[in-house]
Formats: C-alpha cells, sequence, structure tokens
C-alpha cells in the first residue's frame, strides 16, 4: 500500500511540474522553465519552489505579477528586470534581486541568460498573474 501512495505522489509531482514548464513554454516561445523542486515550509499553507529559467537571446517573459515573492538569482548573461512604478534594474551573473508579492515585472534580454528563482508562494494557487 505504502508503494502505492509512493507511485501516485511521484506521478502527480510529475504532472504538476510538467503543466507549468507546457505552459511557459506554450505562451512564451524562448523561455524555458527547468529543474524544479517544490517544497513544504514552515509556514501553514505555503511553499518554497526552485526553478532555473532560461531565456534565448531578445526574448521575454512578459507583464506579470507573483501571489509570493520571489528572490532571483541571474547565473548566466545578464537580465533587465522592468519593476512597475519603478526604474528598470540590470542584473548580471552572480547578482541578486528580491521582487515582493504583487508588483509586475517584465525580463527583456540581449544575449542568452538565466537565473535561478526560488519561490515563496501558497500552496495551490496559480505562480504568476499575467498581465494584459
Amino acid at each position: 500500500m505504502k508503494t502505492n501512495k509512493n507511485l501516485i505522489l511521484g506521478l502527480a509531482f510529475i504532472a504538476i511540474g510538467s503543466f507549468f514548464a507546457i505552459d511557459a513554454n506554450a505562451q512564451h516561445s524562448g523561455v524555458t522553465m527547468t529543474d524544479r523542486q517544490r517544497h513544504d515550509v514552515n509556514f501553514p499553507g505555503h511553499e518554497a519552489i526552485l526553478a532555473r529559467i532560461d531565456f534565448e537571446p531578445g526574448t521575454h517573459f512578459g507583464m506579470h505579477s507573483r501571489l509570493g515573492e520571489e528572490i532571483i538569482c541571474v547565473i548566466e548573461g545578464t537580465l533587465e528586470y522592468e519593476i512597475e512604478s519603478g526604474q528598470p534594474v540590470t542584473l548580471k551573473a552572480a547578482e541578486v534581486l528580491l521582487y515582493p508579492p504583487g508588483k509586475i515585472t517584465q525580463n527583456t534580454g540581449k544575449v542568452k541568460a538565466a537565473e535561478l528563482a526560488t519561490y515563496l508562494v501558497k500552496k495551490d494557487k496559480p505562480l504568476l498573474v499575467m498581465k494584459k
């Protein structure tokens, strides 16, 4: 019985991870999300999500906001982050940025770049909300 439960949980985790990867790739050509992990945190109803986001040259993710906090570390290239009601922020490899919940951002890059993002969000809620 324990083996079946572990198998079902494993398949559910894979299905959830695949949903997010397919959704990001389908809507944003040139941007991919990989190497994701999800872990419960010591704050009831919340989880931490770790993701690598790769940007092909000249691509952007589009205007969006997070429903939780995001900690970004650029691991390759240079990325520009446009924060609603603020000046653009340009980060190079090894530089870090903290986004508070609800802020709108747009990532643009002129060369291939990648970031490692950690999200602290409510469980069972969308990771982001796209803006029109």
